[in-house]
């Protein structure tokens, strides 16, 4: 009788016109309201969902395009193009103009391509061939010539594009127009990235793409209400008391709850329904569970193949894990958590494969610039795993192993109790096995050098609840 009441009272705000005097109407007419307030935020999530998609697959066109043509560009003939205007008239730079216009009328989509390099302002970056400079004259574009600067801080995926292709995240207005550029780097034959390649689109790309996601809205939204009212008017005193219980169940599936059980005894064909949504749900977590088995044993594999390819680093994972499990184990965490633990750390370094190779197994010491890049495989890491493992537990381990105790650490210079107690942990054990494993540029410590090492830093790099476990382990236990 409380959703009689509730009704009498608000069903005449909602619809003053309509005749609300048998029960049955009423649940009608609420339900309607419901199925059409649900299509409507389902195309709302829809409609950013693919307009997120769509956008993310021009960017990745767009990166594709530039790494392909990129790699079309000699880095030695680059950096042979004199830097001032007299630098169009070289054969180089001829070279070069007639191979991105040939890459642009390959591509129509293609407004602009170019090439750049670095200066010293690390916010600027300076034209070495813009193939524009041949229409100047003629049709009065825009160009720039050899030497020229740019502003580059506006756009931050154009200053990362000298480490890896990349594409900007969202349109930029400049000089240019209103665009959106991918970009890829151009390496010399010594491995060295010597300049970028860009190529641009314009904007309206983007707005073809919400049109199109917005028409596409519309239709559903159109198909949804007549299903709504045909329902609605159809069977809505039938399924007006197990429908509560499907859309809550609905709720459950659409935030990943797949162990939700949905209980429907009406004796009818919703009492199947029910049954075979059970067996669904049933179905869809059976299959999770091994997409999430498989992408595991994979990205477990990938972590093998990489530490394998260094005779320094091989096993590393492997010993890190058992370490930790001792370090857990002694702290007296949750078989729970220790699983969680011996997961993730399997894994802590997954983000080297973000790593250029010429850096990550480099003899010598490492510049600035280089270890800049190092620093970023935590969060690497987070952003492979992430799509997969939703375990917020799992992620922090892997993007926090290389946080200090005094907040010294990267990549988010975390400190104290900021710091997750099983990230610590992994901090401890990956740090124990690098310093009494060989490394390129030095040999490994001895047991004992090892844990001084861990008695000295301790309050500093590392918690010292962690430590003190470990020592005794070390102390009482025959580790190498």
């Amino acid at each position: 009788m409380r959703i009689v009441s509730w009704l009498k009272k608000w069903g005449g705000y909602f619809i003053p016109f309509f005749p609300l005097k048998r029960f049955q109407t009423k649940i009608t007419v609420f339900f309607i309201l419901v199925m059409l307030l649900t299509s409507f935020l389902s195309n709302l999530l829809i409609g950013v969902l693919s307009y997120n998609r769509r956008f993310d697959e021009l960017r990745h066109k767009l990166m594709i395009i530039a790494q392909t043509a990129s790699l079309m560009i000699d880095g030695e003939t680059i950096k042979k193009v004199p830097l001032n205007k007299n630098g169009v008239r070289t054969e180089e730079f001829r070279a070069i103009s007639e191979k991105l216009n040939r890459i642009k009328n390959a591509n129509p989509d293609i407004r602009y391509i170019y090439t750049m390099a670095r200066t010293a302002d690390r916010d600027t970056l300076q034209f070495v061939v813009d193939p524009e400079y041949i229409y100047q004259e003629k049709e009065k574009t825009l160009t720039s010539y050899p030497g020229d600067l740019y502003d580059a801080s506006r756009f931050p995926e154009m200053q990362k594009a000298f480490y890896g292709p990349n594409a900007d995240t969202r349109p930029g207005m400049d000089e240019w127009g209103y665009l959106i550029s991918g970009y890829a780097p151009i390496y010399d034959k010594t491995g060295r990235s010597v300049a970028i390649l860009g190529v641009d689109v314009g904007a309206d790309n983007i707005f073809l793409i919400r049109s199109e996601v917005f028409k596409r809205g519309l239709q559903i939204f159109g198909i949804s209400f007549i299903i709504a009212v045909f329902l609605g008017t159809i069977l809505a005193n039938v399924i007006s008391r197990p429908i509560r219980k499907i859309i809550e169940a609905t709720h459950h599936i659409s935030t990943g709850d797949f162990n939700y059980h949905l209980d429907v005894s009406s004796g009818d064909e919703l009492s199947e329904v029910a049954s075979s949504f059970n067996a669904m749900t049933e179905r869809l977590a059976e299959s999770r569970d091994k997409l999430i088995y498989y992408y595991y044993r994979t990205v477990q594999s990938l972590v093998t193949i990489m530490e394998a390819r260094d005779p320094y680093t091989k096993g590393h994972s492997e010993r890190v894990t058992y370490f930790a499990e001792l370090i857990a184990r002694r702290m007296g965490l949750s078989e729970e958590q220790i699983e969680l633990l011996k997961k993730a750390t399997l894994l802590h370094d997954i983000g080297k494969l973000g790593i250029q190779e010429h850096i990550l197994y480099k003899k010598e010491r490492l510049t600035v610039e280089e270890w800049e890049v190092i620093q970023k495989h935590p969060g690497i890491g987070e952003q492979i795993l992430s799509p997969i493992f939703p375990d917020h537990d799992m992620l922090r381990i892997v993007k926090e192993h290389h946080e200090r105790f005094d907040g010294t650490g990267y990549p988010d210079k975390k400190n104290g109790g900021d710091i997750g107690l099983l990230s610590a942990i992994v901090s401890v054990a990956d740090s124990y096995d690098a310093m009494t494993s060989c490394r390129a540029y030095r040999s490994a410590l001895e047991k004992a050098d090892a844990i001084r090492e861990l008695e000295q830093n301790s309050g500093s790099q590392f918690n010292p609840r962690v430590v003190k476990a470990f020592l005794k382990i070390l102390n009482e236990e025959k580790i190498l």
